[in-house]
């Protein structure tokens, strides 16, 4: 599954360069420029990790952190802010508010790097191991091989990228956009029923035999990797 960063910046440049190293790592990237932009794009995909900005127009990057503190379904996200701000009462004040970590401009790429990966380590493990494991399934991200119960499973790229997708948040719900977004990107255009035909291709090709589908179909909603598939 490919991590999901929300940069919250009103500096064009800043945001290009940061987009620019982000996707070089292999991280999807979306962008805001102020608060309401920032909680619009958290409704619509939850990211997996915050780039926040302290000075924004109107409402202040620590004004947005206490407002995805305060929601039980963003309570969790890791946030790190980005600020001028070098005092340590400042520092304070923003880890304080609810910040992960504080990172002082101009900073080093490297080792903001760095402190995302750290963070999602902690956070979010299975974002960034090399193998993907559930029940008996296995997903190779280094050699892009997928195995179940040691067999190889043969899969189309699309079909990979999907289940790396859903393996990478086990249980979690995501709708077709959003699987549409994550998986095919959010620059091209496919439309949402593209999505039961490659889910129903996945479980084709992963269901040989008598065994138990991992991939859950949530009326409605869209899709889920089983949890209590992977409890088994």
């Amino acid at each position: 599954m490919i991590p999901q960063v929300l940069v919250v910046e009103d500096e064009a440049d800043l945001v290009e360069l940061l987009r620019y190293n982000l996707e070089a790592e292999d991280f999807s990237v979306a962008t805001a420029e102020d608060a309401e932009e920032a909680m619009l794009r958290i409704a619509e995909n939850t990211p997996d990790i915050i780039l926040l900005d302290w000075m924004l127009p109107g409402t202040s990057g620590i004004e947005i952190c206490r407002r995805i503190r305060a929601r039980t379904d963003t309570a969790r996200i890791p946030i790190i802010m980005l600020t001028a701000r070098g005092e340590e009462e400042e520092r304070v004040r923003g880890l304080a508010t609810g910040a992960d970590d504080y990172v002082v401009k101009p900073f080093s790429l490297p080792e903001l790097m760095a402190r995302i990966n750290a963070l999602l380590r902690r956070s979010n493990p299975q974002l960034i191991a090399a193998i993907l494991k559930a029940g008996d399934i296995e997903l190779d991200r280094t050699t892009h091989r997928v195995r179940r119960s040691g067999k190889e499973v043969h899969l189309g790229p699309t079909e990979y990228r999907l289940l790396e997708y859903l393996m990478g948040n086990p249980g979690r719900v995501y709708s077709r956009e959003q699987l549409l977004d994550g998986v095919w990107g959010t620059d091209v255009y496919v439309d949402e029923r593209t999505v039961d035909v490659h889910v129903g291709r996945l479980r084709k090709a992963i269901n040989r035999g008598r065994v138990k589908d991992p991939i859950r179909t949530v009326r409605g909603a869209g899709y889920a990797f089983d949890e209590k598939f992977v409890a088994n």
